[in-house]
Formats: structure tokens, sequence, C-alpha cells
């Protein structure tokens, strides 16, 4: 019989809309090794890993009349040339070429009669570093139903290794099952009506667009992911972060040492991730001033946080037969974008989010990396997933924040530099924030709306102006 799709799944299908893709990303900028590396070599990287990742060659197989949510089935045409693409930038492969060809890229829905991913080699990136060594560039695109909380693992990370020599993965026959015939959906779907009557009139509400059953089967369904602060009960603060939104997305890095955090932390007796909060909450108050936005000391600007909660008998012992799980906490931190001082924005953070996270569970970069190699674009698309249930009225954007391991990784022998996720947008949320700590850095993704942020540069440029705004108190 079929996988058939979690109500949570189906729903991320029948809520998606043009304006709102329901896909995560990531990208992964590498060296290029003296051996070199090309679209044939990425091709037969995932042609040797992607039997880690089953659900890849699976797409998703409505059961007529919406008797019953829709099924995985093995895609028996599957084609890996059409997920597996390439790109180039023209000269000189600048990093703004990069970030618009990104937003591009990530503006274009996925097409549902096939696996839902997909993956483009970028090459031509300007030369940066000692001796101008060449860059290349991956971008990875998922659909968010296909990262189910359960054995998710993103395509990203199963071609990632800790050494340039590739691990060994045993070759797999691969023979598509057959499709079931719409008969066979059919009697399978009336089988399960029989025990669970009211379901079939939910999933025919649902996929016909009534947005009440859909909104009730997400609800239902995201209540086992993520816990609602006592914030929710209050609006959030009316801000020019949220919006009506358009098809199109523009995309902004930052780049920032992860030792300058550590100095912060040690020096203030607080925890990394309340640090990024208070940088973010730095960087949000210079842009909204830079907008002459009125800002006042009770301002604030209310950040979704989602973060992973795992216990210590919960870690996976391996990372072939590990899995993240659903275990995802969704905070909801007032950003004090109105206090000025740097310092006492920190100690408020700090504050805020000791009342949600004193229960001693999180999930570490060590714990990570035995679960699968690189897991944040799982976990970015986990947080995404708990932001997609939510109300705009509840918050003003989204901030993931997932560490990554302090050593190099590598794909066919070229060293990954930097990693920078791509969060999709939320119905009414004009930019989203995600942010990987990994090997050394930590790497800020700003994804926004075209229109809503023509200056999305400007706010992630305001990142190092925060940090070293923090960074001063030290000396001072």
């Amino acid at each position: 019989m079929p996988s058939r799709l979690s109500a949570l799944d189906a729903s991320f299908l029948y809520l998606e809309e043009a304006t709102t893709p329901m896909h995560v990303g990531g990208v992964s900028i590498f060296r290029r090794p003296k051996s070199g590396f090309d679209y044939d070599r990425l091709v037969e990287l995932i042609e040797q890993r992607i039997a880690l990742v089953p659900r890849y060659r699976q797409k998703v197989r409505g059961v007529p009349g919406n008797l019953a949510r829709p099924v995985w089935v093995d895609d028996t045409e599957f084609d890996i040339a059409y997920h597996v693409r390439r790109s180039a930038l023209p000269h000189p492969g600048s990093e703004d070429q990069l970030t618009e060809l990104v937003a591009r890229l990530m503006s274009r829905p996925l097409d549902h009669t096939r696996p839902l991913w997909e993956m483009y080699l970028i090459e031509n990136l300007e030369p940066s570093g000692r001796g101008k060594t060449g860059r290349i560039a991956v971008l990875t695109k998922t659909h968010q139903a296909m990262v189910d909380g359960i054995s998710a693992i993103d395509i990203g990370q199963v071609i990632l290794d800790v050494s340039a020599q590739p691990r060994d993965v045993p070759e797999e026959l691969w023979m598509p099952r057959p499709e079931p015939s719409d008969g066979q959906l059919v009697l399978d779907a009336l089988g399960e009506a029989v025990t669970r009557p009211g379901e079939v009139v939910d999933n025919v509400r649902a996929a016909a667009g009534d947005a009440m059953a859909t909104a009730t089967k997400v609800a239902g369904a995201a209540g086992k992911i993520f816990t609602m602060a006592r914030t929710a009960s209050r609006r959030a603060p009316g801000l020019p972060l949220n919006a009506e939104i358009t098809t199109q997305r523009r995309f902004a890095i930052a780049r920032t040492d992860l030792e300058d955090y550590r100095k912060v932390r040690t020096a203030y007796g607080c925890d990394v991730n309340d640090v990024v909060l208070a940088v973010i909450s730095g960087a949000l108050r210079t842009w909204l001033l830079s907008r002459g936005e009125p800002v006042v000391g009770s301002s604030s600007v209310r950040a979704m946080v989602p973060l992973s909660v795992r216990g210590e008998g919960d870690v996976p012992s391996s990372a072939a037969g590990g899995s993240l799980g659903n275990r995802v906490a969704s905070f909801l931190v007032d950003l004090p974008v109105g206090e000025p001082s740097p310092l006492v924005r920190l100690h408020q953070v700090t504050h805020a989010m000791r009342e949600h996270t004193d229960t001693g569970r999180s999930v570490g970069a060590d714990t990570l990396v035995r679960i699968g190699g690189f897991a944040p674009p799982t976990l970015h698309a986990l947080g995404a997933r708990a932001a997609s249930v939510m109300s705009r009225h509840i918050f003003n954007l989204v901030v993931t924040n997932v560490p990554g391991p302090q050593f190099p990784l590598y794909a066919a022998g070229a060293q990954m530099l930097e990693m920078f996720p791509v969060v999709p947008l939320a119905k009414g949320q004009a930019v989203a924030i995600g942010l990987t700590s990994y090997d050394g850095g930590v790497y800020y993704g700003l994804n926004g709306d075209r229109d809503a942020m023509p200056d999305l540069d400007v706010l992630a440029g305001m990142v190092q102006e925060s940090l070293d705004e923090l960074l001063g108190t030290l000396r001072t």
C-alpha cells in the first residue's frame, strides 16, 4: 500500500499559493578542488547517495474525489537530469549576481507532477580568498511536504562527507514500484473511511480550498510540533515587516564570526542564541530608523523562534538510521528594538528566552552531525513548517537558528566554505531570517518579498554593525 501523506504534510500542499510557495532552500558555497567539480560529478554523487533519501524518487499522487489524503508513489519515469540543473553567473560572478539568481530560482514553484525537489549547480562565482581560489555554489529546493519530521533528511545533507575522500555507499539497484490504479486508491481510501468516516469530509473540504477546514487540519497537526508562548494572546506590533506579498523574492546574506558571539556569551553568561537574537534586534532597530519608522522605548518586533528540543535519551545512535523527529518548539519572543543600549537589549532577550528554555532540552551541533552529516537544511524546514501555520497577527518575522559542525565538510572532494539558509515566507510575512553556524562562521540568509523589501541588503548589512555594537561593550 502506498504511503499516505500526514494531515500536516497534505495541508502544506493545500495551502500553497502563488505568493507562498512551500519550499525551503539552502545555498552552499564550495571551493573548487584541483581535481575539478562539474555538473556531471554532482549528478554522479547524487545518484550514489539518493538511495539514502527514498522520498526524493517519489511524487505525490492524489486520490480520485479527494476521498483521502494524497499518497507517495514511486516516480516510474524519474529523471535525475530534470531535478539537478546547471546555471552560471555572468562575468564577474559577483555576490550580488548570486543572490539575485537565488531569489529568482526560489521564487519559482516546484512541479507537483514530479518529486518535489530541485538542485542547482551555480558556476562562475568570482574567486576569493588567498590565491583567489575558484568557487561554485549549490542551491537546494525542497518542498515542506517532503520534510515529514520523522525521517527528515535533506538531499543536501547526504552528499556531504567529513573528509575530502568520499565515504563508500553500497550500490543499490532501484526498481520503482508500479503506480497504483485509480481504482486501487479509491478502495484503499474507502477501507480507511470505515474506521475514520469523518476524515473523508475533511479531506474533500480541504482539497477544495475550504480555508476553515484546512486551518483546522493544520492546527491539529501542528499542535504536535510546537508550543505556544504566553505572548500569543497579544497581537504583534504593526510593522512594515508584515505586508501583502507578491510572487517574487529578494535574497541577501551576512557573514559573521562565531568567536565574536562566544566572547559576548562568556562575558555576560548567556547563550549564543541569545546573542544572535540581540544582534538581530539591533539590526532591525537601525533598519527601522533608516526607514523613518517611529521607534520609541517600548517598541518591539515579535519573532517566532523555532528551536529543536530533545532529551539525551532521544539522540539517535547513527547517521544512517537516525532521524530528527518533529520535536521543534516555537517560541514567541519580543525583540526590544526600542532599546538604544546593545547590552540592555541582550539582557532583555536573555531573560525572555530563559523563560522558554529552562527545560534543558536542546540539540547541539555534535548531535546533528551524528544524525545525518549536516542537519541545518532540515531543521530550518521544520521551523518554516511551524511558521506557516501561525497567523501574521501573532508574530512579525521568523528567525531560525541552527547550529552546524565546527569543522569542514566536503562534497566529492570540494570543501564547503559557507552555507546560507533560505527560509520561505509565510502569508503576510515580508521577511524571514535563517542562520547557520558552520566551521567558525555564522551565516545569515535573509529572504524577503521583492516589493515590500527593496532595502533587504541594507538590513543584511546592519547585522555586522549590530554585532560590533555588542563587542564594543566588552571593551568599555
